[in-house]
């Protein structure tokens, strides 16, 4: 009888596409693939250690697979990915009943390493972590039409509050080949909606080609038959140029869509970031873009209670976002973390303020989104259909509007079956939040 495997993936969409990737080679190996640890003889654990909440999510499940494993349900143990790269030898030492702790170096040899633990070997590897691959097969385990293209790894900005450079290594391009003939792969295969994600994403290229690439990347990308949507994650605001808009904004398959991390407004902030810009260059590039790009989707990222943020740059902030009118947001409490620059750095802001600050843009944003949301009723948009809610007894999905994991749904009705990954014309009638309620109008 065959092993029985699952995978445990946290942390973001970049870290799900090397999950994918693990997954391949041990299915290909003859290891049978399981969706839920506890029935698995073998749980895999791709940590995310990127902030204090996703180290601490990634110890909480560790610690329960031990629990199954004590119980007898499960055999072994694997643990890798940021947390375990970040910490190596210690996280060896703090997780006995990991069987394996491999560094983000070593996943490329995760059947090797599997093939050892079964044998009542424990092992503990870091091989460098430029050796991580940077393309591969994967299966996926998103929804079956969509699913993300990972175009680079690691980071170089160095930005002083950012552990990823450090456990990640500087950034790599996937040469744009590759990158052509995993999509084409993808198409062929059912996928229709594409996200192109890296840390840095506007950035690809650079190191490879001596310029960045992607705007020609997404060009090459809309001539693969097959695909209908194209979204683009994680471009930093300081590498937005008229070249990538133009392109935006000329090909149907792209979808007017941007997440541009911009963390903070305040130019003293910024700067002790290792960030660009300020509020008057940062409202000029939004108003820039939209411009561009008419009718585009905008969406950030901030963080409040940076190392010395006063109240007054706090409130520049609140009223930056106020006035800009983000279409999706996101906003975090800073989080301390050990071998960073900001680390060590004077006037940190307690836990407590940092949070009530984010919680404080976070309304804010909803207040906007309800009233972005009361313009669209009565809208016709399209929408791709994701399932069906029992619950509820109505379809959900999402419209161009949303990116996946990250933002909202539209819920609504049909008067006849519909399938998953089908587009379909909905007429918005309500509103929720976040989120909106519809009807289709046409499939």
């Amino acid at each position: 009888m065959a092993i029985k495997v699952g995978m445990v993936s946290l942390g973001c969409s970049k870290n799900l596409v090397d999950s994918e990737r693990m997954l391949y080679k041990l299915r290909k190996h003859g290891y049978q693939l399981v969706t839920e640890p506890g029935l698995a003889d073998v749980a895999v654990v791709n940590t995310c250690g990127f902030i204090k909440a996703a180290k601490e999510e990634a110890i909480e499940t560790i610690l329960e697979l031990g629990k199954l494993k004590e119980e007898g349900s499960l055999r072994k143990i694997i643990i890798t990915g940021c947390l375990v790269e970040r910490y190596k030898e210690e996280a060896a030492e703090q997780f006995p009943e990991a069987d394996a702790v491999i560094g983000i170096g070593d996943t490329k040899d995760i059947v090797d390493i599997l093939d050892h633990v079964l044998a009542d070997e424990r092992i503990v590897r870091f091989a460098p972590k430029l050796e991580a691959e940077l393309c591969g097969e994967r299966v996926l385990s998103t929804l079956p039409f969509f699913t993300y293209l990972k175009v680079a790894e690691g980071c170089s900005n160095c930005c002083t509050y950012c552990a990823i450079p450090m456990i990640r290594g500087r950034f790599r391009s996937v040469p744009m080949e590759k990158l052509i003939e995993e999509a084409r792969f993808l198409a062929e295969n059912g996928v229709t909606e594409l996200v192109v994600i890296a840390q840095d994403t506007a950035l690809y290229g650079k190191d490879l080609y001596g310029e960045p690439k992607l705007a020609e990347l997404l060009t090459e990308l809309c001539r693969i038959e097959g695909l209908r949507w194209i979204r683009t994650l994680y471009c930093y605001p300081e590498r937005i140029t008229d070249e990538l808009l133009d392109v935006i904004a000329r090909e149907d398959k792209l979808v007017k869509y941007l997440e541009i991390p911009i963390q903070h407004c305040n130019g003293d902030i910024l700067s002790r970031m290792n960030r660009w810009g300020d509020t008057e260059k940062l409202e000029a590039l939004f108003a820039h873009i939209r411009e561009r790009v008419p009718n585009i989707i905008l969406r950030t990222t901030l963080i409040t209670g940076f190392p010395g943020e006063t109240e007054e740059q706090f409130e520049e902030l609140a009223e930056f976002v106020k006035r800009v009118r983000f279409d999706r947001l996101g906003c975090f409490a800073y989080s301390r973390e050990e071998g960073t620059k900001a680390y060590d750095f004077p006037d940190q802001i307690d836990e407590e303020t940092a949070a009530h600050r984010a919680d404080i843009i976070m309304e804010q944003q909803m207040l906007i989104s309800c009233e972005n949301n009361e313009k669209l009723m009565g809208a016709e948009l399209e929408a791709v259909v994701e399932g069906f809610d029992k619950f509820g007894e109505c379809w959900f999905g999402r419209t161009q509007l949303d990116a996946p994991d990250i933002d909202g749904k539209v819920f609504f009705t049909s008067g006849k079956p519909l399938g998953i990954g089908e587009h379909v014309k909905i007429r918005i009638t309500d509103t929720l939040d976040y989120d909106l309620i519809g009807e289709v109008i046409d499939q």
